[in-house]
């Protein structure tokens, strides 16, 4: 089925990106993911390349390319070259640190910020989950307390992504311990303020190049100047933009089914056993006619819900449709290929291999399955209320 999604604009802008990744990239990356870390100079050669900050304004040093089909052509070509660990880090910064920049940020903020991270000379990270609360935000226990001009953040966050590297963090804290929901604010902690440390590296099941950290903060003095958006609704400003980030994670599921399911099928026919290719046998057939199947449905959705974000009509429920779906069907098929692939598939050298594993994470981040299943049921029985 011919996908009618893309225009000439983002066909040329995959050719951008694809000659990006194989020369920036693609030549590094296994030494990458040994180090478990990504060289700062990838970020710059991506602020070079245009590859980053396309949404932020063109006065803050970005593109002002509002339109997420070109940060879903970066995804799809990171899926393709098999450097998920280079693209799980730039989704973060530029589906989720910046569009709070972006969105909330005052002229000054803006100023001090973007412009850096527009072009890979800062690297930005938000910091939710805490070593007691992953998916209840609700009940996080990092406090942040007004004295003067500042305020003093005390606490500990862990799985944050881009940790090590990052210049910029996006740090959920509670300024009103009695306020329940209501007593959430956002903060941002820059490298180098006193009593701002990290933590281990995490080493992690998958994403081996893309730095997972812990943050400690301890009695850092944070600017009043640094709280961004409105005190006490960080929790309003959360599940505003967690629709997009979402979003994000469904397209990148999608797209690593679909470089999996493409591997496979061209394996299969060139492997041969008994005398055949693999892909002679009614099993595989039955096994690639069922994952493209099921990958061009749920294309087919997640394309619809990008195009209802690009009209601002992207609402949590339907994200969180998206977003489960995808994400449990990428682990579907790439469990399928693995298994089509014999012993290959489970060598770190093939893609699929670390396909398989910097998939794991998918149905957990961004909101657990489960979460999305229950944003849904009750969105349904609301109706009945």
């Amino acid at each position: 089925m011919k996908r009618h999604f893309y225009e000439d604009d983002h066909h040329a802008y995959r050719d951008t990106v694809r000659e990006f990744l194989s020369r920036e990239v693609e030549p590094h990356y296994e030494r990458w993911e040994s180090e478990r870390l990504i060289d700062r100079s990838a970020w710059l050669a991506a602020g070079k390349s245009g590859i980053l900050g396309l949404a932020v304004p063109e006065q803050y040093g970005g593109s002002d390319v509002v339109d997420y089909r070109f940060r879903c052509v970066a995804i799809e070509e990171v899926a393709r070259s098999a450097t998920t660990s280079f693209g799980s880090g730039i989704n973060t910064q530029d589906d989720i640190v910046l569009p709070y920049i972006t969105h909330l940020g005052t002229v000054e903020q803006k100023q001090r910020w973007l412009p850096g991270m527009a072009a890979g000379e800062l690297i930005g990270a938000i910091a939710m989950t805490e070593p007691g609360t992953g998916s209840d935000l609700q009940g996080i226990k990092t406090t942040a307390v007004r004295s003067d001009d500042d305020w003093v953040l005390n606490g500990q966050k862990t799985f944050i992504t881009n940790g090590i590297h990052s210049d910029v963090v996006i740090v959920v804290a509670r300024t009103d311990p009695n306020a329940g929901s209501k007593g959430i604010s956002l903060f941002v902690v820059e490298r180098d303020m006193p009593g701002f440390s990290r933590g281990r590296k995490l080493h992690k099941v998958g994403l081996a190049g893309q730095d997972t950290a812990e943050l400690v903060f301890e009695d850092v003095r944070v600017p009043a100047a640094n709280l961004l958006g409105t005190e006490g609704a960080g929790f309003v400003h959360l599940m505003e933009n967690l629709p997009l980030e979402r979003m994000s994670i469904a397209v990148s599921a999608v797209a690593s089914a679909r470089a999996s399911y493409e591997w496979t099928r061209d394996y299969v026919f060139e492997r041969k056993a008994f005398g055949r290719p693999i892909g002679d046998f009614q099993n595989t057939r039955f096994a690639l006619a069922e994952m493209l199947t099921e990958i061009e449905v749920t294309q087919s959705h997640v394309d619809r819900c990008v195009l209802a974000l690009n009209a601002g009509e992207l609402n949590a429920v339907d994200a969180a449709k998206a977003k489960w779906w995808a994400s449990e069907l990428q682990k579907r098929v790439i469990d399928t290929c693995v298994q089509l692939h014999g012993g290959y598939g489970f060598m770190m050298e093939y893609p699929i291999g670390r396909a398989f594993v910097d998939s794991r994470i998918q149905t957990i981040y961004g909101g657990t399955t489960e979460i999305m299943k229950e944003i849904i049921g009750r969105d349904i029985a609301s109706q009945f209320a």
